[in-house]
């Protein structure tokens, strides 16, 4: 060799080897430590780095690279660091990947990009802080941008939802200068796209609402010389916010810090610092982070220093401001009640969507449903193409108590149900009494005065027009008494309602062969209700073991006094379990009235309930996998026989796990019929004011609707099912990529691997076929159109044959459920068409 090259040998040697400028090919390398690619026009650079409090540790990052605080927005290998700093090397591989290697040559991170006959690759980091990996025709298979870590900058694309998968998720770092994977995260609402949340671990720590989450909208943020704009985008596939900045804006970014908290940050010159422009939570230790205020309490940030209040027709449950707030005065159905405006609110969390709907139709959605709290209504004005614009209305419903809620003048106007006030009850009794003898006062007086004209001999023309001049006050008259009348007659059908309450008590009044027990029996059984006899705690009363003087123990359920619906709860009972007879129905002993007191007596099942031990990371190991066949079997036995074998059809409508009591033998039996209702002869189906259950067990037609038949009941026995298969609540934080347990099935069933879905504590004693099967039946029952759903003597037959042939399910809709749908051939049973859109968040 001519050693005239070898300088020049020399030289290309070691600018493959130190590359300084924004690309890297597969001819050169990255080498730690001093390697580094620095952007066009010299705003970020990409290298490897060693934290402050680690130097043992490397790892490779982008940073802004000409500012004298190191900021780092990207950090590839964060949870796989390098312990040999001196030899890490980042390269573009024959597939077309980069990889990052350590001396040894393994693999530390890789872009799998996995692209056949990519000669030619290339990586650039561009001035926007994004690293791009490149064919030689110029196509993008790879950016950081689409894997982001605790920093959104300008222009990145963030994709809340693909499809119906949550999508991107920021990770903060673990400590200041620990830039491994920390406790906070933040991604979209697995139920909705109007909401964000910030999580702790799995739990929610904030969250924020997108008020303009249709289509395009926008929002800016900064000062009068500089912003950065918010769009959030929302088409049918998926969802995503982009923030872009002004021009001759310093530089901006937002990034989730390793205390959870979101900062939007601009670099101020001057300083030489980060100034921070706003943040959310607003600060540690206020009531901003999700929840702090309790049920129905709320951050009222109007005031000087943020604090937590209770709305009007409400009081703090505790000295504890973060208890809550209660109801001065409870609300009943079928009585006397109004909405009150509560205006510049951020909405509270767990709504139901319902699309399409005017505000009047949205605010009588809330007021025929008993079960409704409060409202929301929204019409959006919805940015499309270029030059054209829609309108959407929002309207949002809540159910049950309201979580995470705020003022700032900024939100939306939120109406909640309040019970009308003596003082509102006193003015309609006042309008019902007055109005009636005022009205009978000027109509005799226009009647006096007419005959006064005539009996004076009036001119017929002019007697005429006065009397026709005295008759539109007494029509207003009529007509407003023709509405009290109206009033008085809806009155009436409420007393009507709670007289039927009475019929069904004395049809267990004349229920001779059950037996009663006497009070001072059952209170020297429960030691006088002793705290530490009770067994549990429901919505209409407690529950307490006793023991009969022969030794027969017993569970005693102590309904709330002065409730209506604790009343109802007690007749059901009686009337329907009484003579009810089957081993997988518990069984009522007796009952027991006295005075204002209302108890049930059952039998005793000492292994508590199912929920008990199927999510209780302890105990679920009790229950290995024939057990939890022989109850999926026994459950399904029991309902057909509510709804099929025994002498009436009767809807249980609130099937849950923690409704299926166990046995010594692990046997399950049906409980709680308080909610129960009968069906007669040829009828299939109906309708009520007031929905009552568990949400996510319940049906959407029932949800939504008011409908209910022996379907709703298949559905809440399809989530216990895959509830009992997979371990796992139908409504976890732990599902965070997806709305449910339904929607996170689905998905497994949809990519062939459903055996993913199978509790980890039964994976050694389950039969593949039996689990698979019941998977199969559990999305069977959980199809949204109830015409689809398999009748429950269907599901025993396909439980007790494994050959048999099942149809293939039909994927459930998580966030909406559309009437329109077109109807599937199933067995006979009616539903009801529900035009609502539908967003469930959690159960109860």
């Amino acid at each position: 060799m001519n050693m005239a090259y070898l300088p020049v040998l020399i030289y290309l040697l070691l600018i493959s080897f130190c590359k300084c400028d924004d690309q890297l090919t597969q001819v050169n390398r990255l080498i730690s430590p001093s390697g580094k690619l620095v952007s066009k026009s010299g705003v970020f650079a990409l290298g490897f780095f060693s934290p402050a409090t680690s130097n043992q540790s490397l790892f490779l990052g982008i940073w802004y690279n000409n500012i004298p605080e190191r900021t780092y927005v990207w950090v590839a290998n964060r949870d796989n660091p390098i312990t040999t700093p001196s030899s890490a090397m980042l390269a573009i591989s024959n597939s077309s990947d980069l990889v990052l290697s350590d001396s040894k040559g393994r693999t530390v991170w890789t872009t799998m990009a996995n692209v056949t006959g990519g000669d030619g690759a290339y990586a650039v980091l561009l001035d926007s802080g994004n690293l791009v990996l490149r064919l030689s025709n110029n196509v993008t298979i790879w950016q950081s941008f689409d894997h982001p870590t605790d920093t959104i900058l300008s222009n990145m694309k963030i994709l809340l939802r693909y499809k119906e998968q949550v999508g991107m998720r920021l990770v903060a770092w673990k400590g200041l200068d620990d830039p491994t994977t920390g406790d906070f995260s933040c991604s979209g609402d697995p139920s909705s796209d109007l909401q964000v949340f910030v999580w702790h671990g799995t739990k929610p720590y904030y969250r924020s609402i997108v008020l303009d989450s249709v289509w395009v909208s926008g929002k800016a943020y900064g000062s009068s010389t500089s912003f950065m704009y918010q769009t959030y985008v929302n088409t049918q596939d998926e969802f995503y916010v982009i923030y872009t900045t002004s021009d001759g804006s310093p530089y901006m970014r937002i990034m989730l810090d390793y205390t959870g908290t979101f900062r939007l940050l601009s670099w101020n010159v001057n300083s030489s610092s980060w100034a921070i422009y706003s943040q959310r939570p607003a600060a540690i230790g206020d009531c901003d982070p999700y929840g702090s205020c309790g049920p129905f309490g709320y951050c009222d940030f109007t005031s000087v220093i943020p604090r937590c209040q209770c709305p009007d027709g409400f009081e703090p449950n505790g000295s504890n401001s973060s208890s809550g707030c209660r109801r001065k005065q409870q609300l009943r159905c079928g009585e006397g009640n109004h909405f009150m405006t509560m205006p510049g609110m951020k909405l509270p969390d767990k709504f139901f969507y319902v699309q399409d709907r005017s505000f009047e139709e949205c605010a009588a959605e809330c007021s025929r449903n008993c079960s409704c709290t409060a409202y929301a209504y929204t019409n959006l004005t919805i940015t499309g193409s270029p030059g054209t614009t829609a309108s959407q209305s929002r309207c949002l419903l809540w159910v049950g108590e309201l979580v995470d809620m705020a003022r700032n003048n900024l939100g939306d106007n939120l109406y909640l149900r309040l019970a009308d006030s003596p003082g509102h009850k006193k003015s309609r009794y006042v309008v019902k009494v007055v109005v009636p003898i005022i009205a009978c006062v000027l109509m005799l007086t226009c009647i006096y005065l007419v005959w006064k004209w005539i009996s004076k001999g009036t001119a017929g023309a002019n007697t005429q027009h006065r009397l026709i001049s005295c008759f539109p006050p007494v029509i207003v008259l009529m007509i407003l008494m023709f509405l009290l009348g109206e009033k008085r007659n809806n009155e009436n059908q409420n007393r009507a309602m709670l007289g039927n309450f009475r019929a069904s008590h004395e049809v267990y009044e004349q229920n001779q062969e059950f037996p009663c027990i006497n009070f001072e029996d059952v209170v020297t059984a429960t030691n006088n209700f002793s705290d530490s006899n009770m067994l549990g705690e429901g919505g209409f009363g407690k529950v307490y073991k006793g023991k009969l003087g022969g030794g027969k123990e017993i569970a005693v359920k102590r309904l709330s006094t002065g409730s209506t619906q604790g009343l109802e709860h007690f007749t059901n009972e009686v009337v329907l379990i009484a003579k009810l007879q089957h081993k997988n129905l518990v069984r009522l002993l007796g009952c027991c009235i006295h005075g204002d007191e209302k108890l049930l007596i059952y039998e005793y099942l000492p292994n508590k309930s199912l929920d008990h031990f199927l999510f209780d990371p302890a105990s679920k190991f009790i229950l290995d996998w024939p057990t939890r066949f022989k109850i999926i079997k026994g459950v399904a036995r029991g309902l057909l026989y509510l709804h099929q074998d025994s002498r009436l059809t009767i809807i249980h409508r609130d099937l849950k796990t923690s409704n299926i009591l166990l046995d010594a033998d692990m046997s399950p039996k049906i409980s709680d019929f308080g909610m129960a209702r009968i069906f007669g002869g040829n009828q299939q189906e109906a309708n009520t004011n007031r929905v009552v259950g568990t949400y996510g067990y319940m049906s959407p037609e029932y949800a939504m609707d008011g409908v209910f038949s022996v379907k709703s009941d298949i559905y809440s026995f399809g989530v216990i099912l895959l509830e009992i298969v997979s371990g796992l609540k139908i409504s976890l934080p732990q599902l965070m990529d997806f709305p449910n347990l339904l929607a996170y099935a689905w998905r497994l069933w949809k990519d062939d691997k459903t055996m993913d879905l199978v509790d980890s504590s039964i994976a050694e004693s389950c039969s593949k076929n039996e689990v698979l099967l019941c998977i199969h039946i559990g999305l069977l029952c959980v199809q949204d159109n109830p015409n689809s759903r398999p009748l429950m003597s269907s599901v025993v037959f396909m439980l007790e044959n494994e050959q048999a042939a099942l149809p293939a399910p039909i994927q459930p809709v998580y966030f909406a459920h559309r009437a329109s749908e077109t109807k599937q051939t199933g067995e006979n049973t009616s539903s009801s068409n529900n035009n609502m859109s539908l967003t469930v968040l959690e159960g109860r």
